[in-house]
């Protein structure tokens, strides 16, 4: 494995003139599949190690969420035909001679994650199940039957990641607003507000403007003028919110699409808090990076790491850990103003041997890189010794660590 650090002779993104940067929240149907399929992953994860005290092959990362149909009514509309959740690639089904229950862990799991998040999807009656998940093919399948004397399994494809840190401004505000908007605090004081909030952030100079999707939910509302007041509370409550989080002016719309006059036609609400209940469908990869944001301005690799396995898959170990090896090369080492790990692996390799570990820097006025270079490679290589990236991949198979 090399190791290398560059110097990156880029204007900070802080400082450019324009910068565009999104966030798909809770009950986005694009999250829904990110988030829903990766606990799939863990829970697959622990049955294995709970019966084999190993992972074995499995990726469940092709997730799809089609729409239903909905009547929305003032006072509470009616669902007309559930979503359809549809479970997708590979895992292991049977192993030393037992069967494991796959299509029921993949369902029991995502009846849970419906009932511990959205407030109003009920998945027996709102949700249909369907379980597309077959066996692995037979090389890819042996990886985990290869380890013999070394303790991390070959990578299962030849797949590049980039992480980077620090977030800016934008990005954490962005990202900040929707974690706000689907807080106990704020679902509290604002119980008719759904789940499904998209954040889309554009800051031109120093002024940032966010875009704001949120339904309300039908069965509080009982007019269109109720419909626009509460709609101003939320408004009010989020820029009171902001206040305290900013340094720049903030500009705030929400539900841009509403036109009062027009009834239903005219106003956002839904009855269960999802757009994914007739208007939207969802996906896995369509969604927020690993670091819970979509930034247009950085570089992001094109993986989805929701759902993969945690023991061989770089597209989700490489995808979160450049993250990480950025983060601590920012926080461990003084004089560097932004950061950028990449990392690139070959099929079949073990994953503790990438084939480059490349760190691009943007340094402070009066930082050289030669002062910085060889503590940045220390970073990088410990996070790729056993013991860290052991407990690294054992807090991603147990969902310890967030994905989006």
């Amino acid at each position: 494995m090399g190791i290398v650090v560059k110097a990156l002779r880029q204007v900070p993104l802080e400082e450019q003139g324009v910068e565009i940067c999104e966030r798909k929240g809770l009950g986005h149907p694009d999250y829904i599949c990110d988030s829903l399929m990766d606990a799939v992953s863990v829970a697959l994860s622990r049955e294995y190690l709970r019966r084999f005290g190993t992972i074995l092959h499995h990726n469940i990362d092709k997730g799809l969420l089609v729409a239903g149909e909905a009547e929305r009514r003032f006072g509470g509309g009616e669902v007309r035909k559930p979503m359809l959740l549809v479970f997708g690639d590979r895992a292991t089904f049977e192993a030393h001679g037992e069967i494991i229950p796959v299509e029921e862990i993949a369902v029991a799991t995502a009846k849970e994650w419906f009932r511990r998040r959205l407030r109003f999807v009920d998945p027996e009656a709102h949700v249909r199940y369907q379980v597309e998940l077959k066996k692995g093919s037979e090389e890819l399948t042996d990886i985990f039957l290869r380890r013999r004397k070394r303790e991390f399994l070959g990578a299962n494809d030849t797949s590049a990641a980039v992480g980077y840190y620090p977030l800016t401004e934008t990005e954490r505000l962005v990202k900040g607003t929707e974690e706000y908007l689907n807080s106990g605090r704020f679902k509290r004081a604002f119980p008719d507000s759904g789940e499904d909030v998209k954040v889309m952030g554009l800051r031109v100079g120093g002024r940032l403007g966010l875009t704001i999707a949120m339904p309300l939910i039908d069965r509080y509302i009982g007019s269109e003028r109720e419909y626009f007041r509460r709609k101003g509370e939320v408004l009010e409550d989020l820029r009171s919110h902001l206040a305290g989080e900013r340094t720049m002016p903030v500009d705030l719309t929400l539900n841009t699409l509403d036109a009062e006059g027009r009834g239903m036609g005219g106003i956002y609400l839904t009855v269960l808090g999802t757009s994914a209940e007739d208007a939207d469908c969802g996906q896995v990869g369509r969604g927020n990076r690993v670091n819970g944001i979509i930034p247009l301005h950085r570089p992001t690799s094109s993986e989805a790491a929701a759902g993969k396995n945690p023991v061989s898959h770089v597209g989700k170990i490489y995808n979160v850990l450049t993250y990480r090896m950025a983060r601590r090369v920012y926080e461990d080492i003084p004089g560097i103003r932004e950061v950028y790990v990449w990392l690139l692996s070959q099929i079949g390799v073990p994953i503790d041997r990438p084939q480059v570990a490349a760190a691009q820097l943007i340094l402070e006025k009066g930082t050289r890189l030669k002062e910085v270079s060889r503590e940045v490679e220390e970073v990088i290589a410990s996070e790729l010794e056993a013991a860290h990236l052991r407990r690294f991949c054992r807090d991603l198979a147990y969902g310890r660590i967030p994905i989006c």
